[in-house]
């Protein structure tokens, strides 16, 4: 009888420990479901530090070597209101030259006045960004020349490479501005905000601003889960 009697003390005892074995699992699996995920962002303007501004200009003509003389001091003219403006020699260069025969290609039964059209291009390559953009416009003045020059704002490549030197400040910005975010959700919740359980960074974005191209929007979202204790 007293056996049976311990024995059923030690069944009752085991089936405890297991009861209370599995309530504190449960509870800590239920605990690490309690969690909060939010997104911190960090943004910044900066002006490009690098622009590449593409002049482009052609010539007709009959005669190709001819042509080709002229293409030449047309290109020298360019380069010398480019210097007149500020610009030195090692921020141009010039572009390729492309040459379309007007008298193989054309429809109805007049043929073009001139065979040949010959295209070329200075190329401003430089870090004198803002010296770029109060140049752009003043090319009209070539035209008192007879010297036609195309530069369309959306041929104007405005760069920026100061990105890896922001990336640290802004990723510390955006995660700290995503645990404010969870720690206002905690308080909002009257519960504590526990450790990081998952974090992500998105991508750095680089905009040009609509107005100002020159000017560039850097953008990043990062996304972090936190326990909620």
């Amino acid at each position: 009888m007293k056996n049976n009697v311990i024995a059923g003390a030690l069944i009752a005892l085991g089936l405890s420990l297991a009861g209370l074995f599995i309530y504190c699992g449960i509870s800590k699996y239920a605990g690490k479901d309690r969690a909060v995920s939010v997104k911190g962002l960090s943004t910044r303007e900066v002006e490009s530090d690098y622009v590449v501004w593409p002049l482009s200009f052609g010539w007709n003509g009959n005669d190709l070597p001819a042509l080709y003389d002229q293409l030449e001091k047309v290109g020298d003219r360019v380069k010398k209101h480019l210097l007149s403006l500020g610009f030195e020699e090692s921020d141009l260069r010039q572009g390729t030259i492309s040459v379309d025969n007007n008298w193989e290609n054309y429809y109805g039964d007049r043929r073009p006045e001139y065979r040949y059209t010959l295209r070329t291009s200075i190329i401003v390559s430089t870090n004198k960004v803002q010296l770029v953009v109060a140049s752009q416009g003043k090319e009209a003045n070539l035209l008192k020349e007879g010297i036609i020059v195309t530069s369309s704002k959306w041929d104007v490549d405005y760069q920026y490479n100061g990105l890896s030197e922001l990336k640290p400040a802004m990723i510390e910005e955006a995660t700290r501005n995503a645990r404010a975010v969870a720690q206002k959700f905690a308080d909002d919740a009257q519960c504590s905000l526990g450790s990081i359980r998952r974090a992500s960074q998105g991508q750095f974005s680089i905009e040009n601003d609509q107005y100002q191209p020159w000017v560039k929007h850097v953008r990043v979202v990062t996304t972090v889960d936190y326990y909620l204790d």
